[in-house]
């Protein structure tokens, strides 16, 4: 490795990260636009690539565009490198910061173009990115789960960061005359470590879209789209695991089956979207009111289910009427609409889900009967 021709390896490099910069962009248009930054990542890898074909042509084309057009568009490329991994946690991208960074750099290079010195811009280059290795280290490894995809992301920028610190600190001592090209064990190693960085840090983030979209099919296969609350499915679930539980260590879960007064009206009269709304509305009021370990389920239409672990009748009877008071004050900007609640509670001879669920269903009935916007307890 420490005989490698520079020009081989800056070419290599250029290419594993086109073939990387294909996918991502491949994965842009096949992946849903909730998982946000990868037109930045895909871009971003052929900006190196572009530059990698100057860097490569050194001492056949201009300076101009080997020295001073490769460095700038190397910095562009792995700043939307880090653009897109600010928009894939949600962050804003520190445009003016790294803009500002980059035009300085370019100023710096046109200024070494003119008044050659390869150790200065060495120097240049290794510092700013060093920085922007370092910064892109810390985003993944501070907001990124534990995952293979973020310790393998991480892992390459934090080298990178290393290899480019020890760069700058080698520069002291480089000559001003172009050596880039010159073969010798430290230059070796800097680009070896480069192109390995790139290619590491390209499948990395290949791997972190792939979790997060992941992530989402598994939301969405057990939550309602609409409400984002529990599917019927895994709300089943859920409560089948509490019964479970509660074989091997007794103690009291409660249920609340919540139906919308005169829903139907609703759709009717103001038509779907508004009713949709008010579903939407109805679901932020009830979580806010239940407690971290409370399960919340749309059953179908304007139909909830709440499971409440650990908690008793009496305890369950408060939860749904601040439930049916905060429903009934709604929202201005929405129809009016009240709910009708029954509450059970489990039984020491209940072994399954449907005892439970058919004693609220029957207590929800008769909060029907009751002339709704009540709650009724299963007897």
């Amino acid at each position: 490795m420490l005989n490698l021709d520079p020009r081989s390896i800056i070419l290599m490099a250029g290419v594993m990260a086109l073939l990387m910069s294909v996918v991502l962009f491949f994965l842009r248009r096949n992946y849903p636009p909730s998982i946000r930054g990868l037109s930045e990542w895909s871009a971003g890898p052929v900006l190196v690539f572009i530059s990698t074909l100057f860097f490569g042509a050194r001492g056949m084309i201009s300076d101009l565009l080997s020295v001073v057009a490769a460095n700038v568009i190397l910095l562009v490329g792995l700043v939307l490198l880090y653009f897109g991994t600010q928009r894939f946690f949600g962050l804003p991208k520190s445009v003016k910061l790294w803009s500002t960074l980059v035009f300085a750099a370019a100023a710096f290079f046109i200024w070494t173009h003119v008044e050659p010195h390869y150790g200065h811009r060495v120097m240049m280059m290794a510092l700013i990115m060093s920085a922007l290795s370092f910064s892109h280290f810390r985003l993944i490894w501070c907001r990124g789960t534990r995952s293979v995809a973020t310790f393998l992301t991480a892992s390459a920028l934090l080298i990178q960061t290393l290899a480019q610190v020890y760069r700058f600190v080698d520069a002291f001592s480089m000559p001003a005359d172009d050596a880039l090209m010159i073969i010798s064990p430290t230059q070796s190693v800097v680009v070896t470590t480069y192109a390995v960085c790139i290619l590491m840090i390209s499948i990395g983030v290949v791997l972190m879209a792939t979790d997060r979209l992941r992530t989402e099919l598994e939301h969405l296969a057990s939550h309602d789209s609409l409400t984002g609350t529990l599917t019927r499915r895994a709300l089943i679930d859920i409560c089948e695991q509490e019964f479970e539980r509660g074989k091997r260590k007794p103690r009291e879960t409660s249920l609340l089956v919540m139906d919308l007064d005169h829903f139907k009206v609703v759709n009717d009269t103001y038509g779907h979207q508004v009713g949709d709304r008010v579903l939407v509305d109805f679901a932020a009021r009830t979580k806010a009111l239940l407690r971290r370990p409370d399960h919340l389920g749309r059953f179908g239409g304007e139909e909830f289910v709440a499971l409440l672990p650990e908690t008793s009748l009496d305890e369950a009877v408060i939860v749904a009427e601040r439930v049916r008071a905060g429903v009934e004050q709604g929202d201005a900007k929405l129809p009016t609409c009240t709910v009708s609640i029954g509450v059970a509670q489990s039984q020491p001879g209940d072994t399954t889900l449907d005892a439970l669920l058919a004693r609220a269903d029957a207590a929800l009935y008769q909060a029907k009967a009751e002339g709704r916007n009540c709650v009724s307890i299963a007897t």
